[in-house]
């Protein structure tokens, strides 16, 4: 299932026992375009305090009610380690995070998510599996390669021959919980439209200048299949956008597709 991140935000989390919060902003993993955590403000309840959700607590989304449930306590999250969304999240936080839930470490293995492929694999009837040890947190490297939506939203596309839009949105595939596609809104520049690249495509990415530089040219973004904002994205709109591009199809949902899919290179 394909849906925009705007889609995410702003929509109440529940626990359990209980509302949390709202969904504020995701982090994704700058080297596989994987969602790693939602951002949660709690409100009222924890005096606005943010807390970090991992994809492998969601249970399901209902879309009528914009819901999200998780497999948590409210005791349990406000019990978790505190977070900074103004500092970079460390990967020693990451690791005392990991921890404190009992989840294994996902850049710990050759998936997308260490021992699995998907999030959800990570939980076997109610039970995390857990692959972490405290001494392990102690000697992991500070850099983590967490981006924010929120921060990355509005970045200059750069295409082979000149820019040609900026970030509009993302859209995440809720089974990997990767982000599948990047919203370019093309209309600054010419009488243009929205349209759809692949992370796959990128060849590398200036967090400096906030540029993202796509290994396509102007021309061949520009005439890509529109996108726009009530549609779905289906399996057959995404073979267009492959056989536009000349690119191969992803091959989602095959297991064997998912080893690290892709890792843009960094500037």
């Amino acid at each position: 299932m394909l849906r925009k991140v705007t889609q995410l935000q702003g929509g109440p989390l529940r626990a359990r026992d209980g509302e949390i919060g709202t969904v504020e902003q995701l982090y994704f993993d700058d080297e596989t375009w994987a969602i790693r955590y939602l951002v949660v403000n709690t409100g009222s309840w924890l005096a606005g305090r943010r807390v970090l959700i991992s994809p492998i607590a969601v249970n399901k989304t209902d879309w009528e009610s914009g819901q999200m449930e998780v497999g948590l306590t409210k005791q349990q999250v406000e019990g978790s380690p505190a977070i900074t969304t103004d500092k970079p999240v460390s990967r020693q936080h990451e690791a005392q995070y990991m921890e404190y839930y009992g989840y294994p470490f996902y850049w710990s293995g050759p998936y997308l998510w260490g021992s699995v492929p998907y999030p959800a694999g990570l939980v076997k009837e109610g039970a995390v599996v857990v692959d972490t040890s405290a001494s392990r947190a102690e000697t992991e490297s500070a850099d983590s390669h967490l981006r924010s939506t929120k921060a990355v939203s509005g970045y200059h596309i750069e295409a082979t021959n000149g820019e040609i839009g900026h970030v509009e949105n993302f859209i995440v595939d809720l089974h990997t919980w990767a982000i599948q596609y990047i919203e370019v809104n093309t209309r600054n520049w010419w009488p243009g439209k929205k349209v759809l690249i692949s992370p796959r495509w990128i060849e590398r990415v200036s967090w400096m200048d906030a540029t993202v530089y796509v290994d396509l040219p102007r021309e061949t973004i520009k005439n890509a299949p529109e996108y726009m904002d009530s549609m779905p994205v289906t399996r057959e709109y995404e073979q267009r956008l492959c056989d536009h591009y000349k690119r191969a199809a992803d091959g989602r949902p095959e297991a064997e597709k998912l080893y690290r899919p892709w890792s843009a290179k960094i500037a």
